[in-house]
């Protein structure tokens, strides 16, 4: 079904009501109700429906009647209970003021007046799928509410009493009674009720259409006071439809099934229509497989005979003298269609569909030449009155569309000779409309015009005299106005398919009471129709997210933005997030689907400017509105060479350039703040030299001419944009209230763009050349860089980049960039108080690079050593030894390597050098702890107590833990391993430098920093202890020389020192007026503990140089016995500060081991 047509709506009406007055069972002319009215007066009235009447459990429904109040008292217009219940299932009602609503149990109460002595059409319709009730009073939507969730999909109650104008109730015996109090003093007509929920439109259609659950019809209702005759209650058209399903059979002569079907079934139908009904054209389809079979003889065998038998579908179009109902003429045909005998037609009673035409109206153009006589002020006014006035007196004719032309205006000649002669009647041709609704006869309607134009007419008492000279009359036949679907601000319509001059209404979507209205207007110039704009000054805007933008509302929906941000930003501060989603989503379908004018791209400017001014976060979004600036500009359709849009803190400037005459570009802006409208200059050459009043200026050289593809008309779009604010480019390496970093957006941002080409990889004399003012000047100290956005970083977010841009600093306030592409650009500043300078940067990353090679090559050298020498690895001290120096050379590699494997720009490759550097610092850290675990058992805690499988147990915590960690961080957010943001940034500064590490602070500072903390202050801890544990040992000593024990003591305190990593807290102290210095301490110290580790554990240890000497000598012990020192006791093995923790922690292992580490002593 066609929704949107006049007719469709009428159709789906009647397909559902006929079958029940086209069966033979369905109404007949004498039970049929329509046409009357049930009366209630003073005297007791009960109309009920009979019991035998099946009402099913209705998910959805429709109940429609017609009524007129007589007095103005509560009243009551029907009633359904349910079988049993005394609530009302279903029913409306009302006072003078307001009219009730009744479903469920549930009541609805609306301030609507229903006038006495007037006829209103009242529907009530719910859908139980949607859990929405709706209520029509003369086709127009008064109100719609939703149930509660608890009614969602709840059915009527089936088979329960119905009642007209009172309500009642069900007494002991069964019988329904009547209950008094707001009975209904007046009328009520043609009560229907249909199982489906019907629309606004399609109740349009049903006004004579009978419904199929309950029918205005004497066998469904039971009363005790007769109906009353109204005739101006009856529906009557002259013309119809008739559908039916049919079948020819016949067993006569064979040539009966050679002839058309068409034929026979007009012959059919003229022989049995009544007086009054007429056939004007059939048509007919087959429905089934056509059979013409030949059979044997049944009734004679001495005459052969043949059946044809042919089913098909009729539709018939007739027509009815004088007009009629539905229902008459469906009981007229339905009492005729049965008897066919002779012509051996079959109808299927169920297919039978009488369905009324609709006529267009008439419509005729009228040309018209006349003369008027007299002295008018107006005349074409006096003219379109006698028009109207003589041509509408009966009100079935409507002149359209006049057209007045003075005749003598046209030519001079004329006009000079009706200047001379003012007596004369001046001439007038006029063209116009006429449309006649009367259904007349089209010479009936030609002959009262022809004969109503062409007498003479006197307008104020003969003061002036309009005769006609010549008349020209034509009827057309202008097409309906095409259903068409309407996107709006106001939400979405389907108009239907209307006649000319019909003025369509339809329900608003915002409020759903209010209506549209949108005529299908004819045209004076072409004969032709065309939907005008419709009148939506009722409905209300739909929310912003709701609207579909097109190209005919894209103007609309701009405005409805600017009154929103307007309205948010009126009452607070910022645009919530959901919001700004919404409106920066709206306004890219704006720039998507229309060509962006220079009024709609200022008021998209303007939009833009509030939020960018206001407090409203805009970094979710930036992305989406750089872009959509950027189209926007390199689109907009300007009539002139050049334009400049601006607004607070934004500017757009948009120049068609010719590329064979391309001399330069520059642009230029100066603003005062953020908050000011700033002023743009555009100058078709190239400016070189910096231009001292703007705040940002980009000059374009000559040379990229070979950038610039023709465009429209051989002109290529220059666009160039400013933004004096930072919030549509936050980087997370820039400093603002989130985030600590050191550097600084320091000017407003400027980008030029060419549409169609992407400019890059300039030569130097092909360079952009950029100034800007610097925000904050620029101290001795700070450093000033040029940077670009870069789209693709920080994961399609965007972040500054230096790569492609030289930096030139003119002076405290200002800098030069020279870059080899186009796009946005601004300077950062690095605005640290206590900065590093490039030197210092460059000092210290030699150190780190050299101390950690160096600390590396001898941590090789140790692991080797101890590795090598069987004797020497078999106490626990040694055994730590090994693994911190094997954690320690891991560090140091990958220290190394880190900078080479994040040149290859791989992501993976990065994330595995920043989780192994990790990695390793935290195994180092663990076995320094361990170290410190081991001391604190051997010379403070623990004596001769054997632990099982000590240094397994020390293994599993100083290789598996920090796996544990790094393998958390990674499960966690894989992510945290990268460039970081400062390291990153110092990528940006130096492209050739970038560094693999944790890039979140987070993680930074609990996987890391926390750590190392905790192992440095444990560490500190038991350096304390031991060092008192060593100084009371040095008292109980004798020794021969006090210098020689002082120094023996200074080299344990430094081997302690190296192996528990107590250098590191420099680190922590590296802040205020000696950061330098600290830093070059830390740097120094840390990355030369691997060295310090042999020097101490390797070089100056006795036993260790022993064994290097006994396999220098190749095996020769008597060689080397003097060297070896011979043997000594447990007090000769303090020789430095490792030397007594290596004795107090043989004491140890000796007697938990036995033997064998016994002999390793």
């Amino acid at each position: 079904m066609n929704r949107g047509t006049n007719l469709s709506s009428l159709n789906a009406c009647f397909l559902l009501s006929v079958c029940l007055l086209a069966s033979p069972s369905g109404s007949s002319s004498s039970s049929s109700l329509w046409g009357q009215k049930a009366h209630f007066r003073l005297r007791p009235c009960l109309w009920e429906l009979k019991p035998g009447t099946v009402v099913p459990p209705l998910r959805d429904l429709t109940a429609c009647l017609l009524m007129r109040r007589a007095y103005d008292t509560e009243w009551t217009a029907f009633v359904y209970k349910a079988p049993g219940r005394k609530h009302v299932e279903l029913g409306i009602g009302g006072t003078g003021a307001q009219l009730l609503v009744r479903i469920f149990g549930q009541e609805w109460h609306l301030d609507l007046e229903l006038k006495v002595h007037q006829w209103y059409s009242v529907c009530l319709t719910w859908s139980g799928e949607s859990n929405r009730l709706q209520l029509f009073v003369n086709g127009t939507m008064v109100n719609e509410a939703s149930l509660s969730d608890a009614y969602a999909r709840r059915r009527l109650a089936p088979n329960g009493t119905l009642t007209l104008g009172v309500s009642h109730y069900v007494d002991a015996s069964g019988y329904v009674k009547p209950e008094e109090g707001s009975n209904l003093l007046g009328e009520i007509s043609q009560f229907r009720m249909w199982a489906r929920a019907w629309n606004n439109e399609e109740l349009r259609g049903c006004s004579c259409a009978d419904g199929d659950v309950v029918i205005w019809d004497q066998r469904q209702w039971k009363y005790n006071c007769s109906p009353e005759e109204d005739a101006n209650l009856r529906c009557a058209w002259s013309s119809f439809k008739l559908r039916m399903q049919t079948a020819f059979t016949s067993t006569n002569q064979t040539e009966n099934c050679s002839e058309s079907m068409k034929e026979i079934t007009r012959q059919w139908l003229e022989n049995i229509f009544p007086l009054g009904i007429s056939v004007s054209d059939v048509s007919v389809h087959s429905s089934a497989s056509r059979t013409c079979d030949a059979q044997p003889p049944q009734v004679s065998k001495a005459e052969p005979t043949t059946t044809c038998n042919k089913s098909f579908s009729a539709e018939v179009d007739i027509l009815v003298d004088p007009a009629s109902s539905v229902e008459v003429v469906q009981a007229s045909i339905s009492s005729t269609i049965f008897f066919n005998d002779p012509f051996d037609m079959v109808v299927e009673p169920n297919s039978v569909r009488v369905l009324p035409v609709v006529q267009p109206d008439v419509f005729l153009r009228v040309s018209l030449q006349l003369n008027l006589t007299g002295s008018a002020a107006k005349p074409e006014e006096i003219i379109e009155h006698w028009l109207k006035e003589t041509l509408e007196v009966n009100r079935t004719a409507h002149v359209l569309n006049v057209v007045i032309e003075d005749v003598a205006r046209r030519s001079p000649e004329g006009f000079n000779a009706q200047m001379r002669f003012q007596a004369q009647p001046k001439q007038y041709k006029c063209d116009f409309h006429v449309q006649d609704h009367a259904a007349s006869q089209i010479e009936e309607i030609l002959y009262f015009i022809n004969a109503t134009l062409t007498l003479k007419y006197e307008y104020e008492n003969g003061s002036v005299v309009i005769q006609s000279t010549d008349l020209d009359l034509k009827q057309i036949f202008p097409r309906n106005c095409a259903e068409e679907l309407m996107s709006t601000i106001y939400g979405e319509y389907i108009w239907p398919e209307t006649f000319p001059q019909i003025d369509q209404m339809m329900g608003c979507r915002k409020p759903s009471w209010a209506r549209a209205f949108r005529l299908c207007e004819l045209h004076i110039e072409n004969d032709t129709t065309s939907w005008a704009q419709p009148d939506m000054t009722r409905c209300t805007p739909l929310d912003l997210e709701n609207i579909t933008v097109t190209t005919d509302n894209a103007a609309e929906v701009v405005d409805i933005i600017q009154g929103l941000v307007n309205a948010t930003l009126g009452n607070a501060t910022q645009i919530p997030p959901s919001e700004l989603n919404t409106v920066v989503e709206k306004l890219n379908q704006v720039v998507n689907v229309t060509t962006v004018t220079p009024t709609l791209g200022d008021n998209i400017v303007r939009i833009f400017s509030d939020i960018l001014v206001s407090e409203t976060d805009v970094a979710p979004v930036a992305v989406s509105v750089l872009t959509l600036t950027d189209k926007m500009g390199n689109t907009m359709d300007f009539p002139n060479e050049s334009l400049s849009l601006t607004a607070p803190s934004l500017a757009l400037s948009m120049i068609d350039v010719d590329p064979q005459g391309f001399e330069g570009l520059t642009f230029s802006a100066v603003s005062v703040s953020s908050f000011t409208e700033p002023s743009v200059f555009v100058n078709q050459t190239f400016e070189g030299k910096p231009i001292q009043e703007a705040n940002v200026t980009i000059s374009l050289p000559s040379a990229l001419y070979n950038f610039l593809p023709p465009g429209k008309g051989n002109k290529t779009r220059v666009h160039f944009q400013f933004y004096g604010t930072q919030d549509l480019f936050q980087d997370p390496d820039t400093a603002d209230a989130r985030t600590q970093s050191n550097l600084l957006l320091n000017s407003f941002i400027v980008s030029a763009s060419i549409n169609g080409s992407h400019v890059s990889d300039l030569d130097d004399s092909e360079r952009v050349v950029i100034t800007l003012h610097h925000r904050q000047a620029k101290r001795p100290d700070d450093t000033v860089l040029c940077v670009f956005w870069d789209f693709q970083d920080n994961g399609g977010r965007g972040g500054w980049s230096s790569t492609g841009c030289e930096t030139r600093t003119l002076s405290p306030d200002r800098t030069s960039c020279l870059c080899e592409h186009l796009t946005h650009f601004a300077v950062l500043l690095d605005v640290s108080r206590t900065p590093v300078s490039e030197g210092d940067s460059r000092i210290l990353s030699v150190i780190s690079n050299i101390g950690c090679g160096f600390s590396a090559i001898f941590l090789g050298i140790t692991l080797v050593t101890y590795l090598g020498f069987e004797k020497l690895r078999r106490d626990y001290p040694s055994k730590i030894l090994i693994n911190l120096s094997s954690a320690l050379l891991g560090l140091n590699m990958f220290f190394l390597l880190d900078s080479w494997l994040s040149s290859f720009s791989d992501y993976s490759l990065c994330i595995f050098a920043g989780a192994a550097l990790h990695y390793f610092l935290l195994a180092s850290f663990a076995w320094m702890a361990l170290e410190a675990v081991h001391m604190y058992f051997a010379l403070v805690k623990i004596f001769n107590t054997y632990v099982s499988a000590y240094i397994l147990k020390f293994c599993a915590v100083g290789w598996g833990v920090p796996l544990v960690i790094v393998s958390l961080v990674l499960v966690i957010d894989k992510d945290a391993y990268g460039d970081t943001h400062y390291a990153e940034a110092a990528a940006k500064m130096s492209s050739n430098y970038q560094f693999c590490w944790l890039q979140n602070d987070i993680v930074f500072y609990v996987a890391v920093v926390a750590f190392l903390l905790l192992v440095l202050l444990s560490n500190g801890s038991v350096f304390v202890v031991v060092l008192l544990k060593i100084r009371r040992m040095g008292v109980d000593r004798k020794t021969s020389s006090g210098g020689r024990g002082a120094l023996r003591e200074l080299r344990a305190v430094a081997g302690l020192t190296v192996l528990l990593g107590l250098t590191w807290l420099i680190g922590f102290f590296s802040f205020g007026p000696g950061k330098v210095a600290m830093m070059y301490l830390f740097v120094i110290f840390n990355t030369l503990q691997g060295f310090f580790v042999f020097l101490f554990h390797c070089l100056m240890k006795e036993d260790v140089r022993k064994q290097w000497r006994t396999h220098l000598c190749c095996g020769d012990r008597s060689d080397c016995s003097g060297a070896a020192g011979g043997p000594r006791g447990k007090e000769n093995l303090i020789k430095s500060g490792s030397s007594v923790k290596d004795t107090s922690i043989r004491n140890t292992s000796e007697s938990e081991d036995g033997p064998e580490n016994r002999q390793g002593a």
